[in-house]
């Protein structure tokens, strides 16, 4: 029988860190927060859970990205997307524009658009620091083929990020 008092206590607060990087808001957070555990609840019902910080970083990135997704679709139903995401032209550097929010905002927009498998393995890997071999124990596939996940996500997320990228040369017309 599984003391969910002490998991939630002992593993509550990585899962709320891995909402709140990825959210932003703190209601999106606390409703991942609550499906992540019940998500939880099921998967323990069903199998025993030898190692709960990684399943529960794992579900916490999967429910995130799923509140990210139905966030962005419900704005694109009012608005369309631009096919480039805008770059701040005030900001000196990239790390000027991450300081404004205004990369890590495009960051979790990109992240809605590209393949849903690549995205939680860039999330587990970059973003929460896991090595490959563990992510890809957490998603159920060859550390091999995480690595080939993380390396798309990376060039989907540079092509759809490429207005931020300070070595990008602007010529006439807006045209690199």
């Amino acid at each position: 029988m599984t003391d969910w008092d002490a998991v939630v206590r002992e593993h509550g607060p990585a899962v709320w860190r891995t909402a709140c990087r990825l959210l932003t808001h703190e209601a999106d957070a606390a409703d991942c927060f609550q499906n992540t555990f019940v998500s939880a609840v099921d998967l323990a019902a069903g199998e025993p859970v030898r190692n709960w910080s990684a399943v529960l970083i794992r579900l916490a990135t999967a429910r995130a990205l799923e509140l990210l997704r139905a966030r962005y679709r419900a704005a694109a139903r009012s608005r369309a997307l631009p096919d480039e995401l805008p770059a701040d032209p005030t900001a000196p550097d990239p790390v000027a524009a991450c300081a404004g929010g205004e990369l890590a905002d495009a960051l979790r927009v990109a992240l809605t658009t590209i393949d849903a498998q690549q995205a939680e393995a860039f999330c587990l890997v970059c973003l929460e620091g896991l090595r490959n071999g563990d992510a890809a124990g957490l998603l159920g596939i060859t550390p091999n083929y995480t690595g080939v996940l993380v390396y798309r996500a990376r060039a989907a997320l540079r092509e759809r990020l490429r207005a931020f990228d300070p070595t990008r040369e602007h010529l006439p017309g807006g045209h690199p």
